[in-house]
Formats: structure tokens, C-alpha cells, sequence
């Protein structure tokens, strides 16, 4: 395997334990917390840390760069799928939402295609199917009946595919400090507009989970771009799946949810699918060197 796509792999598998962990955390909060709130003290905390790493210059680079139009498009993409999902999440299962929402890798190899030309091979789509087959099975959402909350959570994942894909398309157009400043600029604009009507002063242990979400996240995204930069769409888009396995951990973890046998059948199944990549690429690099 190439040297550039099994770093992007590894800083990718990273950035999803991260946001899974960061979407642990606004569980926590959003029993107290608006989403608008939360979304608008993470971006806040980003862009601060953007700016001591950055430096002054960072500004300027940020407001020359030609990233900020599709960026800023991405934001948009990013909120309302964000928007579409914790809608959704009020009405439905936890094992219906995420097996919905899991399309997105289908979606995102899919766009992946037309978008940005990639060539999908027989083990990559083998592993998206794969991976979808375990979530299936992890989740096991029986009974799922079509309703509004469906079509919501269907409108996320289509969402974040598209921001995802258009991500790798300008992730040559700018460093990732750059574009991280650029698209939490933009959410903190979308999301301060909302934020006098849904203000409630946290508690010292809501600011340190809010700032905890901030530093997670941001680290997660610093991955999740710099991922993006070094491997294909078609190639990372199975590792997503395994978040899933992390959310169970995490639900373990924290609030002592037992996983069911299904649950292991299906993480087996998610692992797999990332085998799958892993051993696949690397004959393909094999090849190409011979």
C-alpha cells in the first residue's frame, strides 16, 4: 500500500473515533443545550486554536484563498445535515437512525464517481456493501415504517456524502488550517444568528464539556482533512462504518449499554470491510511497483 493512502486511512479512522467521541459528549449536552449553542462554542473554540497555530498571517491566507466559495458551500451542506439529523433523532431509534444514516459511504462512492472521476474497484465497493451489511446487523432496525423523521435522516446523509466528497475535491486548494478557519468562520456566523434565541448560561461542568467538544473536534478535523488529502473517496468512505463500533464502546463505556451478540456479528463484519481495503490497496501498490 502506498505510503500516502494507508496514512490517509489511519488519520481517517482517527478523526471518526473523535467525532464519535465528540458526539458522546453532545449527547451529554444537549439534554440542557440547544444545538445551535453548542455548534456556535465548538466553532468558536476551533477557530481559536486555528489562530494560535496559525498565526496572524492565517487571516489573510484564509480570506485569499480560492477554498472559501466551496467552503462555504460545504458549511451550508454540513449544517443542514447536522439540522436534518438531531431533527430526526427526536423521533426515532438510535438503531433506524444510524443504519439510515449509514448510507452516506454508499452515497459518497456513489458521487465519488461522476464528481471527482475516481476509478471504484470491485474490493472497494466488496467493502462498502460489506460495511453496510454489518451496520445492518448491528443495528437491526425492524419495523421501520416511512415517515417524515426517515426521510430527515436519509437528507443527512446525502448531505454530509456531497460535503464530504466536495472536501476531497478542494483539499488541494489549501492547507488544512486554512480551510478548517474558513468553514467554522462560516458556522459561527450561521449559528451566532440563531444563538439569542436559544441562550442558556452553562454551568462550569456545561463550559468544560462545551470546550471539551471544541478541542475534540477540532483535533478531529485536522485528521478527517488531512485524511481527505491522501487517499480516495472510494478508499476511505468503508472506515466511516466504523464509528459505529466506536458508538457502542462508547455507550459501554458511559452509560453501561451492553451490546447484544448481533452487535459483535456486525462489528466483525465492519472490521472486515476495512481489511478489505487495507489488503486490497496494498496488492494494487504491489502491482504497480512490479
Amino acid at each position: 500500500m502506498k505510503t500516502t493512502v494507508g496514512l490517509g486511512i489511519l488519520l481517517t479512522s482517527l478523526s471518526y473515533f473523535l467525532f464519535t467521541l465528540h458526539d458522546g459528549i453532545i449527547k451529554l449536552l444537549v439534554e440542557t443545550t440547544a444545538v445551535w449553542q453548542i455548534l456556535f462554542f465548538r466553532s468558536v473554540v476551533i477557530l481559536a486554536g486555528c489562530l494560535i497555530f496559525g498565526g496572524p498571517s492565517l487571516v489573510e491566507e484564509a480570506v485569499r484563498s480560492p477554498v472559501v466559495k466551496p467552503m462555504m458551500i460545504r458549511s451550508l451542506l454540513l449544517l443542514g445535515a447536522w439540522l436534518c439529523y438531531y431533527n430526526a433523532a427526536r423521533e426515532m431509534q438510535l438503531a433506524e437512525l444510524t443504519t439510515l444514516y449509514y448510507a452516506a459511504p454508499v452515497v459518497a462512492t456513489l458521487l465519488a464517481v461522476p464528481i471527482l472521476k475516481e476509478r471504484v474497484t470491485l474490493p472497494r465497493w466488496s467493502a462498502v456493501v460489506v460495511g453496510l451489511v454489518g451496520v445492518l446487523i448491528a443495528t437491526n432496525p425492524m419495523g421501520m415504517t416511512l415517515r417524515p423523521p426517515v426521510f430527515l435522516a436519509l437528507l443527512a446523509a446525502f448531505l454530509w456524502a456531497f460535503s464530504t466528497v466536495l472536501l476531497r475535491r478542494t483539499a488541494m486548494g489549501a492547507r488544512t488550517l486554512v480551510q478548517m478557519s474558513v468553514t467554522n468562520t462560516f458556522f459561527l456566523v450561521l449559528t451566532g444568528t440563531m444563538l439569542f434565541k436559544v441562550w442558556h448560561t452553562p454551568s462550569l461542568p456545561e463550559l468544560g464539556l462545551s470546550l471539551a467538544t471544541g478541542i475534540i473536534g477540532g483535533v478531529a478535523q485536522v485528521a478527517f482533512f488531512e485524511g481527505m488529502r491522501r487517499a480516495p473517496i472510494s478508499v476511505l468512505a468503508p472506515f466511516e462504518y466504523t464509528s459505529l463500533v466506536w458508538a457502542f464502546a462508547l455507550g459501554y463505556a458511559i452509560w453501561r449499554d451492553i451490546p447484544t451478540l448481533n452487535v459483535f456479528f456486525g462489528a466483525a463484519l465492519i472490521c472486515s470491510a476495512g481489511l478489505i481495503i487495507i489488503f486490497s490497496e496494498r496488492m494494487l501498490s504491489r502491482r504497480q511497483s512490479a
